[in-house]
Order: C-alpha cells, then structure tokens, then sequence
C-alpha cells in the first residue's frame, strides 16, 4: 500500500478497517490507482484521512436489501433509476472522496444514462446514498456527502432507517424520502428482519405487495376527489 513518508496507520477495529492520516491527495490517487477497481476494500478520504474498510456479512445483508426495496419501487413506479453501487465520489477541490455502500440516480438519472465514467462536479451527484452501518468510522460521512452535494443519505444502523435530507451546512434527519415521499421508511427494519426467517426474496415479494397496497390506495383517494 503507498502512502506517504509521513502518513500514520492506526490499528485496524474489528479488523476490516484501518485509518492512515497525513495522506495526501496525490499519494491517495496513486493507491487508487495502482489498485484498480478489483478490489474488496472500500475507501473514505477526507482532507488527508484515509480509511479503508472491508464489508462485513451483516454490513451487507441488509444494503443488499434496501437497493432491491429501491428497485422495487422504482418498478412499481415505472420509473427508471440507475444503481451505481459503490461508485466513487471524489472531489480534488474539496480534497474528499468516499464510496458509499450503495447510491442511486433517480431524478437525474437520465443525465447519467449510458456513461462510462461520472465526473464530479461536472456531473451530478447520486439523488441518494445507502450507508449500512455496524462500525464506526474515523470519519464525519455526513459532512462529505453534504460537500459533495447529495441530497438524501439512508443510514442503517442498529435496526433502524434513519433519512436524512441535505439542508445548508448538513443533513437533517427526516420521516420522508425525499425521492419517494409516499415510502413507509419505518415499516423497512421490520422487513429486513423478517428476511432472517424467511428469506430475502420472499420479503422482497411482501415489500413488494406493501408499495402495490400504498400506490393502489392513492390511486383510488385520487379518483374519489376528482369524482367528489
């Protein structure tokens, strides 16, 4: 791993992270290259920071589940979104990057339709960023996904979903997705645990069932004010 003569790497926590500070810009561009994209390990910098971390099984489990509860969604809808998994967010000006666990395009998806590379800030940011969260990072995530203009970030973290819309200087922690306003985000820990029984796609058939319940009661409270 290259770094710099003055970088300083912290013991690992749980062994799937470790922390080396006074990395510089140049330094952290010349690792992610010399790695390439095949590779585990995912990466947050942050003005010199470096962290890398290794997802663990019980990390990934229920990010897995939010991006197909998204999919669902968005099929249910009949809308297009494009999941851009761990695509890396990185900003020279800003001197921060990060991958989240998962993010999507969705009102600007069709921006971003067909492109081989997405260059910030040129082009936009994801609509929304997934972080699946069972260790705790060196690193205020928040403040570079705010910098790096993402407008919804979903946190799991001890069985709870918690939203968070981006306002002036921050995040702020909201009941509402602000790209699907009418989603039961309270009622998704409850499906991600049930998944444990009986199995992912079966939750996702019920999630599935849910979003087909909430669209078809709008449906009809629409027909009745336009017949009222």
């Amino acid at each position: 791993m290259v770094t710099s003569n003055k970088a300083l790497i912290e013991p690992a926590v749980r062994e799937n992270r470790i922390v080396m500070r006074g990395v510089s810009w140049q330094t952290y561009r010349q690792l992610m290259k010399e790695v390439g994209d095949d590779r585990a390990w995912r990466i947050t910098y942050a003005q010199g920071v470096l962290e890398t971390r290794m997802p663990l099984l019980e990390h990934e489990l229920p990010k897995g589940l939010l991006e197909s509860f998204i999919e669902v969604v968005a099929d249910e809808l009949e809308i297009e979104v494009l999941k851009a998994g761990a695509l890396t967010l990185e900003r020279e000006d800003l001197r921060n990057a990060i991958e989240p666990d998962s993010c999507f395009y969705i009102q600007n998806e069709a921006q971003v339709r067909g492109r081989e590379e997405i260059i910030l800030p040129g082009d936009p940011p994801p609509d929304l960023a997934i972080e699946s969260d069972y260790t705790s990072s060196s690193i205020n995530k928040q403040a570079i996904y705010s910098a790096l203009g993402v407008p919804e970030l979903w946190r799991y973290t001890k069985k709870t979903l918690l939203i968070y819309r981006r306002i002036e200087g921050g995040y702020e922690q909201c009941e509402q997705s602000l790209a699907f306003p009418f989603l039961p985000t309270g009622e998704i820990p409850n499906f991600i645990e049930q998944s444990r029984t009986i199995g992912q796609r079966s939750v996702v058939k019920l999630f599935r069932q849910r979003i087909r319940e909430i669209l078809d009661s709008q449906s009809t409270g629409e027909n009745s004010d336009l017949m009222s």
